[in-house]
């Protein structure tokens, strides 16, 4: 009886390949459901009533977004990545120039008055930053990988510093607190990875060390 009511039990999870590849198709289809509810429902209006929201909440969204459509795609689009992503470099700068155009607060500004910049941002941010970034970033070498931190890092603290210290709007669509705020939290960020990356440096070294010291 146990033996039967365990193999009903196994029967109805399913095996594990069937697990990981509902898991594979319920990652897309939250990416799209997440894009959608920015773009067509009040959500998107709210995220970016304030303009720490609309840069480091929806932006960020939506390039998490591109980057999970991205790493689906990607066994499908090896080869093509293999022949035009070598190294992952060309992919990534393309990622970096897309995300500092919406970093430009002229255009973070137009995007909220004009429906072509609008429908812009929402479609360049996952196809041209999120969807590199998860195509390239496998690809490259550590040190470029860790070049890549450093600026992004350094992008962060300019913002942060910029939006601090500027004494008029930015952005005519917000205020010049919301400005500050987000200084502050570009500044909030640009900490928080810093710890987030230089964590593995001591600790994950030093676990290292430790295994390799225990004879074998």
């Amino acid at each position: 009886m146990a033996t039967h009511t365990g193999l009903k039990m196994r029967l109805h999870r399913g095996n594990p390949a069937q697990q990981t590849a509902r898991r594979h198709t319920a990652c897309p289809a939250a990416a799209i459901a997440i894009w959608l509810i920015i773009v067509a429902t009040p959500a998107g209006a709210w995220l970016e009533a304030t303009m720490t929201a609309h840069v480091l909440i929806e932006i960020a969204l939506l390039v998490a977004v591109g980057f999970v459509l991205g790493a689906w795609l990607e066994p499908r689009l090896a080869r093509a990545l293999e022949a035009c992503n070598g190294g992952g470099i060309p992919g990534i700068l393309l990622a970096a120039f897309a995300l500092a155009f919406w970093m430009i607060p002229r255009w973070l500004d137009a995007a909220l008055t004009d429906s072509a910049v609008a429908a812009a941002k929402y479609a360049s941010l996952p196809l041209l930053v999120g969807a590199p970034l998860a195509w390239s970033w496998a690809r490259m070498h550590p040190v470029a990988r860790g070049v890549v931190k450093v600026e992004c890092l350094a992008m962060l603290f300019r913002l942060g510093w910029l939006y601090l210290i500027s004494p008029e709007r930015l952005c005519n669509n917000y205020l010049l607190g919301d400005q500050v705020w987000l200084g502050r939290g570009f500044l909030a960020v640009g900490v928080a990875l810093s710890v987030i990356w230089l964590i593995p440096l001591f600790f994950g070294s030093r676990h290292t060390l430790h295994r390799e010291e225990q004879p074998a």
